[in-house]
C-alpha cells in the first residue's frame, strides 16, 4: 500500500494538484491507528491508506485539507477520549505530521521574445511550470523553451480567452506591442492570479488604462497589476530586466518586503519586516 500511496501522490503532483501525507508520529494508549500508518488525502477530499478509519481519520482528513489549502505542513495532537474533540473512548492520544506536497506554481508569460526568453530561463531554473504564449511559431517552439510546460500558439486574445488561470499563477505580459500587451491585460485582468504585471514606459501604461478604462473596466483595478514592471534594479538590457521582474515575483511569492536584508529588522523566524 505504501508503494502505491507515493505512485498516487506523484501522479497527482503531475496533474498539477497539491497533495497531503498524513502520518501517525506517535500513538499513546488505546489508538485504532499504528505509529508509522500514512494515508494520502487530495484536494477532491478522496483519501489513499489509513490511519485508523472512523472519526479519527475523518477529523485528520478534515486537518489535511486545511493544510492543503493553506499550502503548509503541520503537526496535528488528538486526544481520543470521550469528552474531547473526537467522541472516542479509546483512551489515548496520538500525534500526526501532515506534510504538504504543492503543486508547482505556474509562470505564465504572454510573448516569446528577448525579455520572454531570459524570463522562462528564470521560471525553469526556480522549478516553475511555465507556460507560454504568442502568436508566431518563432517565438513559440519547443527548441526555443524546451522545458516550457505549455505553448501556446495563436492570436493573444483568443488564445487568452480559452485559457483557464489557476490561482497559484504568476503572469507577467510582454508582447511585441501595445496593441497584444492590451489585448493580454483585458483578458487576464479579472482572473484569480497572485501576480499580474505588464512591461511598458509609463506613458505607455498609462494609455493603455485609458483606453480599457473607456471599455469600462475599472479603473482602480487597472491601478492594481505591477506595471511598470519589476524593481528598479536593472540597467534595462533584457537579462536584468528578467532579473527584476523575477525579483518582484519572488517578492510577492514569498510575502516578503523587496529590501536590501541589512535594512530588514528580523521579528521572529520565518517573517520579517522592515523598519
Amino acid at each position: 500500500m505504501e508503494s502505491k500511496i507515493m505512485l498516487e501522490i506523484g501522479k497527482r503532483l503531475e496533474l498539477r494538484e497539491s497533495v497531503a501525507l498524513v502520518t501517525l508520529t506517535q500513538t499513546d494508549g488505546s489508538s485504532p491507528g499504528r505509529q508509522g500508518n500514512i494515508m494520502s488525502v487530495f484536494q477532491d477530499g478522496t483519501t489513499l491508506g489509513t490511519v485508523g478509519g472512523g472519526n479519527l481519520e475523518y477529523m485528520l482528513t478534515q486537518k489535511a485539507l486545511e493544510c492543503i489549502e493553506k499550502g503548509e505542513s503541520e503537526e496535528a495532537e488528538l486526544d481520543l477520549v470521550d469528552d474531547a474533540s473526537l467522541h472516542m473512548k479509546c483512551g489515548g492520544t496520538i500525534k500526526a505530521f501532515i506534510k504538504i506536497f504543492k503543486k508547482k506554481d505556474n509562470l505564465i508569460i504572454v510573448g516569446g521574445g528577448h525579455v520572454g526568453t531570459e524570463i522562462y530561463k528564470l521560471g525553469d531554473y526556480l522549478d516553475m511550470s511555465v507556460i507560454i504564449f504568442d502568436d508566431r511559431k518563432k517565438f513559440c517552439n519547443k527548441d526555443k523553451f524546451p522545458n516550457a510546460d505549455s505553448l501556446i500558439l495563436g492570436d493573444i486574445k483568443d488564445t487568452l480567452k480559452e485559457y483557464k488561470v489557476e490561482e497559484n499563477s504568476y503572469i507577467i505580459i510582454v508582447t511585441r506591442g501595445h496593441q497584444g500587451d492590451k489585448e493580454a491585460l483585458r483578458e487576464l485582468i479579472k482572473s484569480n492570479y497572485k501576480y499580474l504585471g505588464m512591461i511598458g514606459s509609463r506613458k505607455k501604461i498609462r494609455e493603455t488604462y485609458d483606453e480599457l478604462e473607456k471599455e469600462g473596466l475599472d479603473r482602480e483595478l487597472l491601478e492594481s497589476i505591477y506595471s511598470p514592471i519589476g524593481l528598479d534594479i536593472s540597467n534595462g538590457s533584457p537579462k536584468e530586466i528578467a532579473f527584476s521582474i523575477m525579483a518582484e515575483i519572488l517578492k510577492v511569492k514569498n510575502n516578503r518586503t523587496g529590501k536590501a536584508m541589512k535594512e530588514v529588522k528580523i521579528v521572529k523566524k520565518g517573517e520579517a519586516s522592515a523598519d
